[in-house]
């Protein structure tokens, strides 16, 4: 009873919320706060020892996404080639078209 109460999801999550809370007020309270309330350097920005040249840096995503769809649809694919039963010839006809659309699409997405 005790051990199916400790797993149910709400319980689980007080549990490990409780668990954090905890550990980040040990690390607060560890944590090294120098002198005063903003010593010199403390929001500085380190880069190995050199002087640090700032710019924001503006993230390109366009790469990202045709891997991210690559990706999805060979998993996809191997999900339905892992679960199609072998017994019935026309479902596993209709899982082999499915993998030949995802092969075409696949092809599509990387041309582009």
């Amino acid at each position: 009873m005790m051990r199916s109460l400790l797993l149910s999801p709400p319980v689980a999550f007080a549990l490990l919320l409780a668990v954090v809370a905890g550990l980040s007020t040990l690390s607060k309270r560890m944590a090294f706060r120098g002198r005063g309330k903003n010593p010199a350097g403390s929001g500085a920005e380190y880069a190995c020892g050199e002087d640090f040249k700032g710019y924001m840096a503006q993230p390109d995503y366009s790469q990202f996404f045709p891997f991210a769809f690559f990706f999805t649809i060979l998993h996809v694919v191997a999900l339905v080639i892992a679960t199609v039963p072998s017994v019935d010839a026309g479902t596993f006809a209709i899982a082999a078209v499915y993998c030949a659309g995802a092969v075409i699409g696949l092809s599509v997405l990387q041309r582009g």
